[in-house]
C-alpha cells in the first residue's frame, strides 16, 4: 500500500505556520465559573473589589484601646483605666475610636482597678480598611492565570464566581498501531494545566474516513489531533482533513514537530501534532500553546534571561527547539532538536533557535520560556 500523504519539498517556516495558525483566532467570551474551576484559567475583566477588610479589625487576639490613654504605661509605671477594656478576637471589627490592640499580659486585672503595662502605637494589633485589598483594586488582572493565592483573595472578599477565558479543546487521538496513547494523555494533561476546557475523543481508525469522521470541529475553539501526521502507510491525518476542510501548511521547518500540520475547518482552526512525544511537544509548545494564549486573551508567558553555560549548534534552515536547566545562574543545554524523555522530565525551560541562525555561543545570554510555571 503507497503512502496516502507527502510532505512537500519546501517546509513552512515555523513563523509563517503560527502566523496561518493565528490569523483568523479571536478571543473567547469570557464565562462565569465557580472558584474552583476558574483555577488555571486566564481572567477576564472583572468589576473592582471593595475595600478588605470594610472597616478597621483585630488583627490578633487581646485588648481593644486607645493609644494616646497608654502614653508612658510600663511594667513598672503600671497605667490605671478609668473604664474596663474590651477584648477582641482577631478578624473582629474594632470597637468605637480604639486604634490599638494589646496582648493579654500587657493588662493587669488582678486588683481593683484595671492597669496597663505598655504602651502601644496607632494601628498596633490592627488590620486597617483596605490592609488585605485596597478598594478599586482588580481580584485579579485580566489576562493573568488564575493561582490558588487569587483564590484565597476572592473567597476573602466573598466572591464565588470569577470571570475568565477558557478555550474549548478538542482532542482526537489517532490509534497507535500499537495501543500506545501516551501522547494523547499528555497532551491533554498539558492543555488542562494549560486552562482549556478539555473534550477527548479517539478515531475508529487510521484510515481517512474513519479520521474525517472524528474531526467534528463545531464545538470547539481549537481541535488538535494526535498522530498520523507521517509518510507511513497508515498516516492519512492530512488527507482526512482535506475532504472536510482546508489544509493550510504540513510540514513545518521546526525540530521535533516536522510533520505537523494545520488547517481550517470552518471557522475553527484545525493543528495536527505527530504522534512520538517529543514531536508532538514541539509543536505543542511553539503553535498549540500560542493559539490557546491568543483565545484566551493571556498575558505574555513567563521567561527568564540567563547565559548559556556552553554552545549551543544548530544545523541551520530549521527552527529547533533547545530544552534547559538551570545550572548555577546558568541555562544548561540538555538537548537539541531530538529531545529524549529523560531531557524532557528535567528540563525547567525551553527556546528556539529560529532557522537563520547558527545557535548561541556559550556564555550568550537567552530568554527562555519557563516549563515550570
Amino acid at each position: 500500500m503507497a503512502p496516502t500523504q507527502r510532505l512537500p519539498a519546501s517546509l513552512t517556516p515555523l513563523e509563517a505556520a503560527l502566523a496561518a495558525l493565528l490569523h483568523r483566532l479571536a478571543p473567547v467570551a469570557p464565562v462565569e465559573l465557580p472558584l474552583a474551576d476558574a483555577l488555571g484559567c486566564t481572567a477576564a475583566e472583572m468589576p473592582p473589589l471593595k475595600p478588605l477588610p470594610s472597616r478597621d479589625v483585630a488583627a490578633s487576639d487581646g485588648w481593644a484601646l486607645r493609644s494616646r490613654d497608654l502614653v508612658g504605661a510600663s511594667s513598672y509605671s503600671p497605667l490605671p483605666l478609668s473604664v474596663a477594656p474590651v477584648w477582641v478576637e482577631a478578624g473582629e471589627a474594632m470597637p468605637g475610636d480604639c486604634d490599638c490592640v494589646v496582648d493579654s499580659d500587657s493588662v493587669d486585672q488582678a486588683g481593683p482597678v484595671v492597669q496597663v503595662l505598655a504602651e502601644a502605637i496607632p494601628g498596633q494589633g490592627v488590620r486597617r480598611a483596605g490592609g488585605d485589598v485596597a478598594g478599586g483594586s482588580p481580584v485579579i488582572a485580566a489576562g493573568r492565570r488564575v493561582r490558588p493565592r487569587d483564590l484565597l483573595v476572592a473567597r476573602g472578599a466573598g466572591l464565588h464566581r470569577l470571570r475568565v477565558r477558557r478555550p474549548r479543546l478538542r482532542i482526537v487521538n489517532i490509534p497507535a498501531n500499537s495501543g500506545d496513547a501516551v501522547t494523547a494523555q499528555l497532551i491533554s494533561e498539558s492543555a488542562r494545566t494549560a486552562g482549556a476546557e478539555i473534550v477527548s475523543t479517539e478515531a475508529t481508525g487510521r484510515e481517512a474516513a474513519s479520521i474525517a469522521a472524528a474531526l467534528e470541529a463545531s464545538a470547539c475553539d481549537l481541535l488538535v489531533t494526535i498522530g498520523g501526521t507521517g509518510v507511513g502507510r497508515s498516516d492519512a491525518v492530512v488527507a482526512a482533513l482535506a475532504t472536510r476542510g482546508e489544509v493550510v501548511a504540513h510540514g513545518v521547518a521546526l525540530q521535533p514537530g516536522r510533520t505537523s500540520a494545520i488547517g481550517w475547518i470552518g471557522d475553527t482552526a484545525i493543528l495536527a501534532l505527530p504522534g512520538a512525544p517529543d514531536q508532538a511537544l514541539g509543536a505543542w509548545w511553539t503553535l498549540a500553546l500560542a493559539a490557546l494564549d491568543f483565545l484566551s486573551g493571556r498575558e505574555r508567558r513567563l521567561r527568564q534571561t540567563l547565559p548559556l553555560a556552553r554552545k549551543v549548534a544548530s544545523h541551520g534552515g530549521i527552527a529547533e527547539i533547545v530544552l534547559l536547566e538551570r545550572a548555577d545562574e546558568t541555562w544548561m543545554p540538555l538537548a537539541v532538536g531530538d529531545l529524549s524523555l529523560g531531557a524532557i522530565a528535567r528540563a525547567e525551560a525551553w527556546l528556539v533557535i529560529s532557522g537563520g541562525s547558527e545557535g548561541f555561543a556559550a556564555g550568550t545570554p537567552v530568554d527562555a520560556y519557563i516549563l515550570r510555571d
